[in-house]
């Protein structure tokens, strides 16, 4: 009985197949590499951040006596704070008119970042006395726990009788900028609320945008009337412009139409 041949395998299959596992390994070597290099990256990220804490914990110190000099400057012009909060989009949102009035005895504005920074920051109102409230300082601070889970309590604020704007419905301020609703909630219920201590936009707008710089948003509206005054300008030049270009023509009409007096009485004669 004849042995039967032995089936042979093509070739160019098993050298395929051998190429694809030496793909397939290189490629999974190429990944445990980039792992290992994206390691270092995340070290490397981390000591930056070590790094940038200890400056901002030293330029923060610094800027202390600059900020308390500011803060004796702005003492000296009256209403300071509440043009500045006006002006501002985000806030003048939330103010209605019992808010602005409340907030003309608003003398100084306050952020006081922890000290290593990263776990918190205080907000202090300091007011004159007033007819609405007993409080002379009201204050709002945020904390992030070890966990970092974000959490904000606050000054009480002692209400005079009659006198608690967070109880009353108030009709959105004049000026056509505040929303358009028939009942406002007041500013002053952000003292009491805590429900997404993580996610306060208004905290987070006076820390980060008007705290750094309150002069630019005080002069805001002066800066938006000079802008306006120079669009007036402009048009106003523009207008003579056009003017003196209407009399120009004007002129080279008057004179066609002599002319044209003349060739008819060259033509008459």
């Amino acid at each position: 009985m004849a042995t039967p041949a032995k089936v042979t395998k093509p070739e160019g299959k098993n050298n395929h197949e051998a190429a694809d596992e030496q793909a397939d390994k290189e490629q999974q070597e190429a990944i445990e590499q980039i792992d290992e290099v994206q390691n270092e990256i995340d070290r490397l990220n981390e000591q930056a951040s070590e790094e940038i804490l200890k400056v901002e914990q030293k330029y923060n110190k610094l800027r202390q006596p600059y900020f308390q000099k500011r803060s004796d400057l702005i003492a000296k012009i009256p209403n300071f704070w509440v043009t500045a909060f006006v002006n501002h989009p985000q806030v003048s949102a939330l103010l209605n008119e019992e808010d602005e009035e409340a907030l003309q005895f608003l003398t100084k504005v306050e952020v006081q970042e922890f000290e290593d920074i990263k776990s918190g920051y205080k907000i202090n109102f300091h007011f004159d006395s007033n007819q609405y409230f007993e409080n002379e300082v009201i204050s709002k601070e945020f904390h992030l726990n070890d966990t970092g889970e974000p959490s904000s309590k606050s000054t009480p604020i002692k209400w005079k009788a009659g006198k608690d704007l967070t109880k009353k419905s108030s009709t959105p301020s004049k000026g056509g900028r505040k929303r358009n609703l028939e009942e406002q909630e007041s500013f002053f219920c952000w003292f009491s609320d805590h429900g997404d201590a993580g996610a306060d936009e208004l905290g987070e707008v006076i820390k980060d945008d008007i705290w750094p710089n309150p002069l630019q948003y005080y002069l805001a509206s002066e800066i938006e009337e000079d802008g306006g005054d120079d669009d007036l300008d402009e048009e106003g030049l523009m207008d003579e412009e056009e003017g003196d270009e209407d009399d120009f023509e004007g002129e080279d009409d008057d004179g066609e139409d002599d002319e044209g007096g003349e060739d008819e009485g060259e033509d008459e004669g």
